[in-house]
């Protein structure tokens, strides 16, 4: 049974009236029976390296509206747009929204999607008490030193790959992630290619996004003994760096596709 239909089955045998909904991932989800304020979720969900939903688009609308009308139950649910500057609880960028007519208006500064048959968004108090739902982790740091090929091969073993960030958003997590390392540097999923010199995502993404710190990345590097690959800092600014890929350090983990 997939993830998506356990978690519906839970909430209609939970009957819950409301639920906090965690950052959509299309089918990865953590359902918390405590209820608590907005602010109480929002601080649990990221305890463990997750947070509350950012809509990016209709296709992820979707997804929570499906999740209300098949858990066969008239109720809202909470998503983590938030203030009267209504941004997202994990720093998304995303511009998407889906509200109500006459919303948001008074000085309600939660967003909710609401049970009616639209399921458009409502601005509702951040102090109601509440169901919530968190997603499960997107990252997993490794406290083990590995060479980075040695990482790679580790991640695509036991989860789904070494981290690719393609955003600020995902630089933001890894940072978080980062934090806890035991290593000055932690791997990503970022390689140097001496034959046609670029550097790469191993999920064959292009740099859109990058974060390198002064003079790491930009330049040539140095092929004449081994390729290089690319590491987060743990501390300091946490900008990316080259490394030599037979170093040892920490590594991150993605847990399925970003």
């Amino acid at each position: 049974m997939d993830e998506m239909k356990k978690l519906n089955i839970t909430l209609k045998n939970e009957n819950a009236k409301l639920a906090w909904i965690g950052k959509n991932s299309s089918d990865n989800y953590t359902l918390i029976h405590e209820e608590k304020t907005w602010y109480e979720a929002q601080s649990f969900c990221k305890e463990k390296n997750t947070d509350l939903v950012s809509v990016r688009n209709q296709t992820e609308n979707e997804v929570i509206r499906n999740l209300i009308q098949t858990a066969g139950k008239d109720y809202g649910v909470w998503i983590g747009l938030y203030n009267d500057s209504w941004k997202w609880s994990d720093q998304s960028n995303s511009s998407f929204r889906y509200w109500s007519s006459d919303k948001p208006k008074d000085d309600l500064k939660c967003a909710a999607v609401s049970g009616s048959e639209q399921h458009y968004w409502n601005n509702v108090s951040c102090t109601k008490q509440l169901p919530f739902i968190c997603h499960e982790n997107k990252l997993i740091l490794i406290e083990m030193n590995l060479t980075w090929k040695d990482a790679l091969t580790y991640c695509r073993n036991h989860h789904h790959d070494l981290v690719s960030v393609d955003s600020e958003e995902m630089q933001l997590w890894v940072k978080k992630v980062a934090q806890s390392a035991s290593t000055e540097n932690v791997w990503l999923g970022l390689r140097h290619s001496c034959t046609v010199d670029f550097w790469y995502w191993v999920n064959f993404q292009f740099i859109y996004y990058q974060d390198w710190a002064p003079g790491n990345g930009t330049g040539s590097e140095d092929c004449d003994n081994e390729e290089s690959s690319g590491a987060v800092q743990s501390g300091g600014t946490q900008q990316w760096v080259s490394l030599p890929q037979s170093n040892t350090l920490n590594f991150i983990c993605s847990n399925y596709d970003c």
